[in-house]
């Protein structure tokens, strides 16, 4: 499915006044969604942020080489959108390296706009082609970030993978990442919820099955494993499947070779097998409820996806991903986060993880009476009355204004990893008033006891 043109949003990371100006508005009137950086700092605070269809970046920047923040960027992010860099005659050889390394292309200085653009276009369809019109990242959280970065390492080298977590975590986004990095642009992405198919008909529809095989099989039908052939095939809630279906999977899975219901021809699919499920199978298979052999053939690999209330940080950034994601499409309704509410928000345990959460911004965003999200909009009695009095305690105009400065300061320091001068460039202000604003809002920078 092909990305929606308000879903194109480019980051233009340049500091030529002139330039930046222009390529922003040429951009804008193309489709894009366009935030013009104007220093690596900030180039990089956005792309941590926000998820871009394109980078477009001047390999000088005043701040540092554009080049070694792409590749600096290319060792910490588990999908970095296609980068295209402009630059000067002089520096094509700097281009060329970039490009080995993983750049997508390059224009030099002075460039043919309608190149430039053809270029663009193209880098953003083909990424949007490839993420399935999906955010790839996984969160902000330390620990999300080291599962995000083993994703592509296990692709190359494992061909089967278990995937643990509640329901409601990413579990299937997880696998559709490793079907990216294993794959690329090759072989289906087959999802099958095991728990979804009665247990009469989970063979025809895993095995396939020729015409007259049973009543009402008009036709032949490939089954999932057939159609998972040189891609992916995923199966959530393994932990459902019948012992008796465990059993003929093994087999499959050992050969590599299935037959259809009702046939006699061994079919070949070669595939890569990633199995998900909340439960416990090793407690399972000491219980006899699940095969022991199984187990062992599809436990190769092993990620735990953690619940959201153990990750808090990413509750702030999902939230915000997802206000933006309702905004790109909803352009006459544009919505922005009260900072008090954003506290509640982390003060409450999202049982449904990525799941519940994901919904309670669509529901807020679709049945607020006005831009700011407030917590009458996610709460409203629905989820935790103590918590949304709690967010909605009334106070002065002076305190309010002081709690959102206090709490958008102390994002932005986090965003810069306490840094002072990038925060202050960031935030477009002068080191000197950001140490002011914080010491009278009582915010300590990094190092002061």
């Amino acid at each position: 499915m092909s990305k929606p043109e308000s879903a194109l949003r480019l980051c233009l990371i340049e500091d030529d006044e002139i330039m930046g100006e222009s390529l922003s508005q040429l951009f804008r009137l193309e489709g894009f969604a366009v935030d013009w950086c104007r220093s690596a700092a900030v180039g990089a605070a956005a792309l941590r942020d926000h998820r871009y269809s394109v980078v477009v970046s001047d390999i000088r920047l005043p701040d540092r080489d554009g080049g070694d923040l792409f590749l600096e960027l290319r060792e910490t992010s588990v999908d970095l959108p296609p980068f295209l860099f402009m630059t000067a005659f002089g520096t094509i050889d700097r281009a060329v390296e970039l490009l080995k390394a993983g750049a997508s292309d390059y224009v030099t200085k002075p460039f043919d706009v309608d190149v430039l653009v053809h270029k663009v276009r193209g880098l953003a369809a083909g990424y949007g082609a490839v993420s399935d019109g999906g955010d790839e990242s996984l969160g902000v959280s330390s620990i999300m970030k080291r599962v995000a970065e083993s994703i592509p390492r296990l692709a190359r080298n494992a061909s089967a993978l278990l995937i643990t977590g509640e329901s409601g975590v990413g579990k299937e986004h997880v696998a559709k990442l490793f079907h990216h990095h294993a794959i690329g642009k090759g072989g289906e992405f087959v999802a099958v919820n095991c728990a979804s198919i009665p247990e009469s008909l989970m063979e025809a529809e895993l095995f396939g099955h020729e015409r007259g095989a049973f009543t009402g099989a008009v036709k032949a039908k490939r089954g999932y494993f057939e159609q998972a052939h040189q891609g992916t095939l995923f199966l959530d809630e393994i932990g459902e499947m019948p012992l008796s279906m465990q059993a003929k999977m093994l087999r499959v899975l050992q050969d590599r070779k299935l037959t259809r219901l009702g046939g006699e021809k061994a079919i070949t699919s070669e595939f890569r097998l990633v199995c998900a499920t909340h439960r416990d199978l090793k407690a399972m298979v000491e219980a006899g409820q699940f095969r022991e052999d199984l187990y062992y053939r599809i436990h190769v690999i092993h990620l735990r996806i953690p619940p959201l209330r153990e990750r808090p940080e990413d509750i702030r950034w999902f939230v915000r991903h997802f206000v933006e994601e309702f905004n790109r499409t909803h352009a006459d309704e544009q919505r922005r986060l009260d900072p008090r509410t954003e506290q509640a928000l982390l003060s409450y345990p999202w049982p449904g993880n990525v799941r519940e959460l994901k919904h309670a911004v669509e529901r807020a965003c679709i049945l607020s009476g006005g831009p700011l999200l407030g917590a009458e909009a996610f709460f409203g009695g629905s989820l935790d009355g103590e918590v949304a009095a709690q967010a909605s305690a009334s106070e002065s105009l002076t305190e309010y204004l002081m709690a959102c400065e206090r709490d958008y300061l102390s994002l932005i320091l986090e965003r810069h990893g306490g840094h002072m001068t990038n925060a202050a460039e960031a935030l477009g202000i002068t080191r000197k008033t950001l140490w002011e604003k914080l010491r009278r809002l009582g915010i300590k920078a990094k190092g002061e006891p």
